[in-house]
């Protein structure tokens, strides 16, 4: 017998340092969910391709791409919200992991999806994680942010 609520996917250690609330909260929202964070994706995914991955296993609600809060152009991530959270569990055991566009996308649980949440928490507008790369990633926009900052480069024009 399954009980409702409880996951046979565990949480990962990971929590969001935003989240208003305690982290019982947190991790009661997590454990209920239905919605997904996914990441490592290339700036040039779309969200057709996000779309064709991810209902293999279930219907999908909806999609939010993650977007640069500056530039409003897609920064490698999103949310995935399924109906059920039985199909979301089966996303995390069959997806996470897999290559979309050359990449292997990650997936985790998350408390669920809120307005302004689609934007990149890091100062220069993207993902946190980005700003100190230092590795070229041309996936990802190129090097890292700050790397890019000091070199003076950027994307080139004909890739953005």
């Amino acid at each position: 017998m399954v009980s409702i609520g409880i996951s046979s996917i565990e949480l990962s250690s990971y929590r969001d340092q935003h989240f208003k609330g305690t982290r019982s909260e947190h991790d009661k929202k997590l454990r209920n969910s239905s919605t997904l964070y996914v990441g490592n994706l290339s700036f040039y995914t779309t969200e057709e391709q996000i779309y064709e991955l991810f209902a293999k296993c279930g219907e999908i609600r909806r999609i939010i791409m993650g977007l640069d809060k500056y530039k409003k152009t897609p920064c490698g991530f999103c949310f995935v919200e399924y109906y059920k959270r039985a199909d979301a569990e089966n996303c995390l055991r069959y997806i996470n992991g897999t290559r979309l566009d050359d990449r292997i996308v990650r997936t985790d649980w998350d408390a669920g999806y809120l307005k302004g949440r689609q934007y990149g928490r890091g100062k220069t507008g993207g993902q946190v994680r980005d700003e100190y790369r230092t590795d070229y990633d041309m996936g990802r926009g190129g090097y890292g942010k700050l790397i890019q900052q000091k070199l003076g480069t950027e994307v080139p024009t004909f890739l953005r």
